[in-house]
C-alpha cells in the first residue's frame, strides 16, 4: 500500500495587475495529484489556470510542515 507524502508547492500567481505569491502544503500521493489538488484550490477563488505560475514542487516532511492540521494528520 502507498504511503501518503505531503507535499510544498510555491508558486506566483496574477489578479488585477498584481502579482501574488503563494505556498500550499498538501497531502497526495504522487507530485501530480498534489499540483492538481493545489492549482484546484487556488482556482477557486476565481484565477484562471493560465495565471498560476509554479515554481517549485517539493516534498517534505512532517516536522518541516507549518500546516498544523496536514501535519497533525500525518503523525
Amino acid at each position: 500500500m502507498s504511503e501518503i507524502k505531503i507535499f510544498r508547492i510555491i508558486g506566483t500567481y496574477r489578479k488585477q495587475n498584481k502579482k501574488y505569491l503563494f505556498r500550499k502544503e498538501v497531502r497526495a500521493l504522487k507530485e501530480e495529484d498534489a499540483l492538481e489538488k493545489a492549482v484546484s484550490q487556488i482556482t477557486s477563488i476565481g484565477i484562471y489556470r493560465r495565471q498560476i505560475n509554479i515554481q517549485e514542487i517539493k516534498e517534505i516532511s512532517p516536522e518541516e510542515c507549518q500546516d498544523y492540521l496536514i501535519r497533525e494528520l500525518s503523525q
